[in-house]
Formats: structure tokens, sequence, C-alpha cells
């Protein structure tokens, strides 16, 4: 068997608890998945790993096994980049995780150019709001809007800001009224966005010299889906917090009104994230310039 191979399925084995977890993601049977540390475990003459039908855990000399394996599986991969940057030109497999809505409107359009650029590179994305963990799902790029929390080994760059706007249908403002301040808000019907069906994300508001102002909304209509806010604000269902880009149609052709055009507008971080390693792959490095470049003029407020 390859040296490499078994210690790369070790590490995967490891890092996503079971042989058959490890199985699934790096499509081999499980018998095969055990066979590669088997092979491992009898060429170092010891165990790396305790297992039993119910539970795997390493070995003292597995964890260090495994923690050198990893190095050495990096410095592998950095090999590897080097010989592609030679062509000048990104190939293989480029895995990519983004949240659904701004990956689908903004993202997706950025690495399909990129792709049409560029024949030999090849795309695998996911369209999703959960949080992806790089080690466990073998992403090499991650999109996220946000804050975003300190975690070891993993390099950010914000490649864009979202300006944030509170809209509402003419129709709406008719009946109600129009905000004129923040407090305003309190007395207007709100749609409401629920991240993953159960988190309600409050609506941010910059200050000049002050933290900023959160306001946590309240209303009847509860959407996980931009999309569909967007839908029901344009329809007078009440007011909403969106991202300019997601409503800027809506706004030009007069179906929705920006407010509070006083307020200095929320930025909304975009990030672009991937695994700290010693030579960063081409085909990440271009994704990264790509989004970095095309996003900020997607998003631009007129």
């Amino acid at each position: 068997m390859d040296r490499l191979e078994s210690m790369a399925v070790f590490v995967k084995a490891v890092d996503l608890g079971s042989f058959a977890a490890a199985a699934i993601a790096l499509d081999l049977s499980g018998p095969m998945v055990g066979k590669h540390v088997r092979f491992l475990e009898e060429r170092l003459g010891v165990r790396l790993l305790n297992r039993t039908t119910r539970r795997q855990s390493l070995t003292d000399f597995g964890r260090a096994y495994y923690e050198r394996c990893r190095v050495v599986l990096a410095e592998a991969e950095a090999a590897d980049a080097l010989v592609a940057d030679q062509f000048s030109e990104p190939r293989g497999k480029l895995r990519v995780t983004m949240p659904a809505h701004f990956g689908r409107h903004c993202v997706t359009p950025v690495l399909l150019r990129l792709a049409r650029q560029y024949p030999m590179l090849e795309l695998d994305l996911s369209l999703s709001d959960r949080f992806a963990d790089f080690a466990e799902d073998g992403y090499d790029l991650a999109i996220r809007t946000g804050t975003l929390d300190d975690k070891a080994g993993v390099i950010a760059r914000r490649v864009a800001r979202q300006d944030m706007v509170v809209c509402a249908a003419p129709a709406y403002l008719q009946s109600h009224g129009e905000p004129l301040r923040i407090e305003d808000l309190a007395d207007h019907h709100a749609i409401v966005y629920r991240r993953l069906g159960q988190i309600v994300q409050p609506w941010l508001f910059a200050r000049e010299a002050q933290p900023t102002q959160e306001i946590m909304p309240t209303g009847r209509l509860r959407l996980d889906d931009l999309d569909a806010i967007g839908d029901a604000a344009a329809e007078g269902m009440g007011v909403a917090w969106l991202p300019y880009w997601l409503v800027r149609d809506r706004i030009q052709t007069g179906a929705l009104v920006a407010l509070l055009p006083d307020q200095p507008r929320y930025l909304y971080d975009c990030h672009a994230l991937w695994p700290q390693t010693p030579h960063l792959p081409l085909k990440v490095r271009l994704a990264v310039d790509a989004l970095a470049a095309a996003l900020p003029k997607m998003m631009a407020w007129p």
C-alpha cells in the first residue's frame, strides 16, 4: 500500500471519529479503511487506535503519530501545489461552501466565470447556511458573512461589505406611515428573518463613534428565506431589513422604498476563509482574488 494514502485515510478516520464516516468521505469501503490503518500499525509495530464495536480512541503513540501525519500530508499537498503553480493555471477540484442566498446570487456567478476561464478547474459548491468544518468536510474555501469567531488554523480575508437597508412597499407606507427614526420601527410590522429556522437575527445600525445599535424585530411573519422576505415586503406585508444587492431592482423600479435615508448604513462583512497551509494553492488564491475584485462592485450602493 502507498504510505501517504494510508496516512491520509488514518487522519480522516481520526478527524471523523469512525471508519464508517471516513469510508463515506473518501469513497472507500469500511474494510478498506481498516486495511489502511492495519498496514500502518504493522509497518510501525505499534497500535495506533483502540477500537471496540462502539467507539475508537487514539493510543498515546497514535496521537503523536496523527499530529505528525497531518504535517507530512500538508507538506505533500504544498509540494503538489508548487508543481501545479508552474503551469500558471489552476486545476483540480475546488470545494467551496457558502451561505445559500449570498452564494447563489453573488459568489456562484464569480466562480462560474473563473471556471469558464480555466477549463482544468473543477468546482464542487455547497450552498448552505450550515457552518462547515474544514477538517471534517474537506472544503478548500468557505465564504461567510457577519462576525467571525476566532479559530486556530484558519485564514480569513474580507472580500466585500454588504450595505443593509430597511425597506417597505409604497402601499404599506401609505397605510402605516414612514418610520423616520430607528425608534419608530417598534411601531411597524417587521418581516423577521430566522437563521436556520431557529435564531432570530437582530437588525443592526451603525452609529458614529458608538457601538452598533441592535434592534430585535418582532412580527407575525418569520421566514428563513431572504428572497421570500423581499417578496413579502414588496407585497406590502411589512418592513424588512435586507442586503441592498438583494432588493436593488425592486428599489429601482419603485416596488420597494429605502427607508431611514439619514441613518448611517450598517456594513455586513463578507469573508473568505481557508485552512492555514505552508503554500496556498493557486486555485484558492485565484478564487479569493476574483471574489475580492468582483463582489464590491456587485454590492455598491448607488
